[in-house]
């Protein structure tokens, strides 16, 4: 039940004054968990405005790729956690490659427009020495 000071306020209105609550609460709890934000003692203003835009652009990089996607921020780190890249070295030198992508990680770049990696990372060859 929803109640208010405010007898002649529309019921809408009162539905979306709770919404926002919500998402703002959302917000505040996203900021402190998802995207780690802890305490930043910072003395100069310049500091401080920057850290708060960075929280921010992180914040917005986050509901963006909802949005395209569909998924939750956890879900999407859940889907690409398991990506890994593993390195491969010889006598002949070495090699950088990335796991094997699942159809639905493939899904995910695809959705949010972001180039996949590549399947070979690095390939180094181990230089001669001349005498």
């Amino acid at each position: 039940m929803i109640s208010s000071s405010d007898d002649f306020l529309p019921a809408e209105d009162l539905v979306y004054g709770y919404k926002q609550l919500w998402q703002v609460e959302r917000v505040h709890r996203d900021l402190k968990h998802t995207v780690d934000v802890r305490p930043m003692y910072h003395r100069l203003d310049d500091r401080i405005r920057s850290h708060v835009l960075l929280c921010w652009l992180a914040l917005l990089m986050i509901r963006v790729a909802e949005n395209e996607t569909g998924q939750t921020w956890r879900q999407m780190r859940d889907l690409v956690a398991p990506i890994d890249v593993g390195r491969h070295a010889t006598a002949h030198g070495e090699v950088w490659q990335v796991r094997p992508l699942t159809e639905e990680q493939k899904a995910l770049f695809q959705a949010l427009k972001v180039d996949r990696p590549p399947h070979y990372l690095k390939i180094v060859t181990p230089t001669r020495k001349t005498a």
